[in-house]
C-alpha cells in the first residue's frame, strides 16, 4: 500500500514525538516510529514503555497500514530533503518500505507494527482541563528543582495536587523546594499524582505558543495529556510525597527586598570565585546594604560586591549554594523579589514581590550551607 505526505510536515511531527526515544531501549522495536494509516490520517507514535507520545497529520492514502519504521534512519533522511511530497510504498508481507522523492528512491527494512507495545488505557480515572499556558508555566517554574536520587524516586518527579481551592505543583531535591500554586484553577475532585520529569519536558517542548486546552485524564498508575493533535501517555511515580509544607518555615522576621536581575547577576559574577565543590556564596546584610562574598582559599580566589536593598530585620550573615540561587532567580520573571530568613541555619524563602498576581503564588525555598 502507498501514502503520500509532505516531507517537512512529516519531519516536524516525527521530531516532536522523537523526544521519547532513548539510546538504551528495553525492546528493539522501540527504536522505531509506529506508522498507522486510517482513512486519510497518519498517526505517528514513539515509546520507551514508560512514556508514549502520539501525533497525527493528513496524508493521501487509499488503504489502511500499520508498520514500524527505523527512527534514526528516517529522521536523518528527512532532514536532508527540501519540502516536497514524498511517497511511502509499504510491503506488509516483507515489512519493507520504499520512499520516493524528487531525487530518487530509498529502501529500508521495517517491522511488523503489531509488535509495537500496546498503549495503556485508563478506566474510571479522573479528568481535568487546564489552559496550556498555566501548565507550561507550572512545569517551567518547578521542574528544575526535581531530584536525581534513585533511592528517593518520588522526588525525581513533580508533585501535582488538584484541589477544590487551587492547583499546586511542587518539586524538591531536599536542598531546595519550589511550590507553584494557582487559585484560579480548581478541581471538582481532590486528587494527587507525581509526574516524572521526562514526560513533563516533552509536554513543555510540544505545547503550542497559542493558549489551548489540555485535558489530563489519569488514574493511580498512568496519566494521559491530550491537546491539539498530540496525546502523551505516561506512567506516574508511585509512592508518598514528602510533607513539603512541614519544611517551609512560617516565622521569618528578616526580610530583604531587592531587584531580581541585579541580585542574580551579582551572584553569577561572585560565584565564579567560589569553591568549586560547595559553590558557596555568603550574604552579609545590614541596614540597606547587602554584601555578596565568595572565596576559594585553596586557590586564593575571592570576590566581594556591595548592593543596595530594602531590609527589615537583624543583621545577618548566611550562606547558600550559588547554583541553586541562580536556578531559582532565573526561573522568576518579576522585577523585584523578597528573600526571607530567620537564622543562618534555617531555610531562606524567595518570593516575587507581587507573588499573588494573576491568581498565582510562587514560593522557592533554599537550604543554607554552613559557613566555613
Amino acid at each position: 500500500m502507498k501514502f503520500i505526505v509532505s516531507s517537512s510536515a512529516l519531519l516536524k511531527h516525527l521530531q516532536s514525538v522523537g523526544g521519547v526515544l532513548t539510546g538504551n531501549n528495553p525492546l528493539p522495536i522501540l527504536d522505531n516510529f509506529l506508522f498507522e494509516v486510517k482513512g486519510t490520517q497518519l498517526t505517528l507514535s514513539a515509546s520507551d514503555l514508560e512514556t508514549t507520545l502520539t501525533t497525527s497529520l493528513e496524508v493521501e492514502a487509499k488503504e489502511p497500514c500499520k508498520v514500524a519504521i527505523p527512527a534514526r534512519l528516517l529522521l536523518d533522511t528527512l532532514k536532508t530533503l527540501p519540502e516536497q511530497p514524498i511517497t511511502f510504498s509499504v510491503d506488509l508481507k516483507k515489512q519493507s518500505i520504499e520512499i520516493n522523492s524528487d531525487f530518487g528512491k530509498y529502501r529500508l527494512a521495517g517491522f511488523d507494527g503489531d509488535e509495537f507495545p500496546r498503549f495503556p488505557t485508563i478506566e474510571k480515572g479522573s479528568s481535568i482541563d487546564l489552559p496550556s499556558k498555566v501548565l507550561a508555566e507550572a512545569i517551567n517554574k518547578t521542574i528544575f528543582a526535581t531530584g536525581n536520587d534513585d533511592m528517593r524516586p518520588v522526588m525525581s518527579g513533580v508533585y501535582c495536587h488538584l484541589g477544590n481551592d487551587n492547583l499546586t505543583f511542587v518539586a524538591t531535591d531536599a536542598h531546595r523546594l519550589v511550590r507553584y500554586r494557582r487559585s484560579d484553577v480548581k478541581s471538582k475532585k481532590e486528587s494527587v499524582m507525581i509526574i516524572p520529569k521526562k514526560p513533563l519536558n516533552l509536554i513543555k517542548s510540544t505545547l503550542p505558543n497559542e493558549d489551548v486546552k489540555v485535558n489530563i485524564h489519569f488514574n493511580e498508575t498512568n496519566a494521559v495529556f491530550s491537546f491539539d493533535n498530540f496525546r502523551l501517555i505516561c506512567r506516574l511515580i508511585e509512592g508518598k510525597y514528602p510533607n513539603y509544607e512541614a519544611v517551609i518555615p512560617a516565622d521569618n522576621p528578616n526580610k530583604m527586598t531587592i531587584d531580581r536581575v541585579t541580585f542574580l547577576n551579582s551572584i553569577r559574577r561572585v560565584s565564579i570565585f567560589s569553591n568549586k565543590s560547595s559553590h558557596q556564596v555568603r550574604f552579609k546584610i545590614a541596614g540597606s546594604e547587602l554584601n555578596v562574598l565568595a572565596e576559594d582559599p585553596d586557590l586564593s580566589n575571592e570576590a566581594a560586591e556591595r548592593l543596595s536593598c530594602e531590609y527589615n530585620g537583624d543583621d545577618i550573615e548566611i550562606a547558600f549554594n550559588a547554583r541553586f540561587l541562580i536556578d531559582m532567580l532565573s526561573n522568576l520573571d518579576e522585577e523585584m523579589v523578597n528573600l526571607e530568613m530567620s537564622l543562618p541555619n534555617r531555610a531562606g524563602l524567595i518570593t516575587p514581590v507581587d507573588e499573588k498576581a494573576n491568581g498565582r503564588d510562587i514560593l522557592m525555598l533554599v537550604m543554607p550551607v554552613m559557613i566555613g
